[in-house]
């Protein structure tokens, strides 16, 4: 599972070497916006070492780069790619034609370094108003594309929006990133809660996004892992209602009956795939999903 995807600076050692110890599912290796441009350099070859010197365990490794129609992009996917990581992140993506541009320098980086074709994944970054409009044509572009993230900091200056903690501002396009991802078939990733000091704004802001239909969310600090993986993974209560969905789905099998009710609730098919949904996530994450059905 991938509740939590924590963004790492490129050049910030440190971080590079602890990185694994907080918790979180992905680890997002950042060349772009936490590196300045004139260390963009050093920030490739730091990542490049510390992939192929540290273990990080059963953490995914994605690394964001640099946007389309910068002068880094380029340099980024050749350093990147023989790294092998789970999945790139590509900025400012505004449309399918971004990712065909992105995926075919993968492509040729692939080639280039006799790794098997389409091994590297995309995550698409939408951060603009026209990422946002075309996410439906963004998350199919390409076989690549496994996912879908939104960035609502680049969103709300794009929008001329005022940011705010409560996240009115990007109501909209909290839905229609889900709305494309799931019509898609893809999985989506919620922006970052950005006051680090604010534990309970943090735990609404992430109940609200598993809520709404994200997958996980994405942080920016160590301290917000342990509250988004709570958010993101099903409770005591909900894998025991999922265990007696399937119980009471199982019984009506064995008798032969078309139609079975719990808690005087009839219980049809969008429950039971919720049901298995918990007990899928539950498994995953090692909290004996199935082990008593």
């Amino acid at each position: 599972m991938r509740r939590t995807m924590m963004f790492v600076p490129g050049n910030n050692p440190g971080m590079l070497l602890n990185a694994d110890v907080y918790g979180a599912d992905a680890l997002i290796l950042d060349l772009e916006d936490a590196v300045a441009p004139g260390e963009k350099d050093a920030a490739r070859v730091l990542v490049r070492n510390a992939l192929r010197a540290f273990d990080y365990g059963s953490a995914e490794i994605i690394i964001r780069i640099n946007p389309l129609g910068t002068p880094f992009i380029e340099d980024d996917i050749r350093a990147v790619v023989p790294l092998k990581p789970a999945m790139i992140m590509p900025t400012k993506v505004a449309g399918a034609e971004d990712i065909h541009a992105v995926s075919a320098m993968i492509l040729e980086a692939e080639r280039a370094n006799g790794l098997p074709e389409g091994s590297v994944g995309l995550i698409p970054l939408l951060e603009t108003a026209m990422g946002i409009e075309n996410a439906y044509h963004i998350a199919t572009a390409d076989p690549r594309v496994k996912a879908i993230f939104l960035g609502a900091e680049d969103l709300s200056s794009d929008l001329q929006a005022i940011r705010s903690k409560e996240n009115h501002e990007i109501l909209y396009a909290r839905g229609r990133v889900v709305m494309a991802a799931r019509a898609a078939g893809v999985d989506c990733y919620d922006t970052p809660f950005t006051d680090v000091n604010d534990d309970e704004g943090l735990a609404q802001d992430a109940a609200f996004a598993r809520a709404i239909g994200f997958t996980g969310k994405a942080v920016i600090s160590p301290r917000h892992v342990p509250a988004v993986n709570e958010a993101f993974s099903p409770s005591e209560q909900d894998i025991a209602y999922a265990r007696e969905v399937m119980a009471v789905i199982q019984e009506g099998e064995r008798l032969g009956r078309g139609a079975v009710s719990l808690r005087g609730k009839m219980i049809d098919k969008p429950i039971v795939d919720r049901a298995r949904r918990v007990l899928d996530a539950a498994e995953a994450l090692g909290l004996g999903g199935y082990e008593h059905e």
